[in-house]
């Protein structure tokens, strides 16, 4: 694996998706606890802005806004309709403050 610094985790709300731009890519962050996500900011229903979402801390999902669709932040299989496809989910990890992801 090879980690890229993506965020300041102090920058990051508990809860609350935020949008990261990396390398081309637009990623949904969100931290969790003592944990941080990182999906595809894309949902793969109709491509729409999964950052915009709300998250659900008990279940570790994410909706998409415009259609409902639930994603899991652990792997980002959709948890419910519409969305049968999955959202790319990255491995994390956390250094001296800062959230690292793996972009393969």
């Amino acid at each position: 694996m090879t980690f890229t610094p993506l965020i300041a985790r102090d920058e990051l709300v508990e809860g609350q998706a935020h949008k990261v731009r990396l390398d081309g890519r637009v990623l949904a962050v969100v931290l969790l606890g003592a944990d941080v996500y990182v999906l595809s900011d894309r949902c793969s229903h109709e491509e729409f802005s999964l950052s915009l979402g709300e998250v659900d801390v008990d279940d570790k999902t994410i909706e998409c806004e415009r259609h409902g669709a639930l994603f899991s932040l652990e792997t980002g299989a959709p948890v419910t309709f519409p969305a049968t496809q999955p959202v790319e989910a990255y491995a994390t990890r956390q250094v001296d403050g800062f959230v690292e992801v793996d972009l393969p």
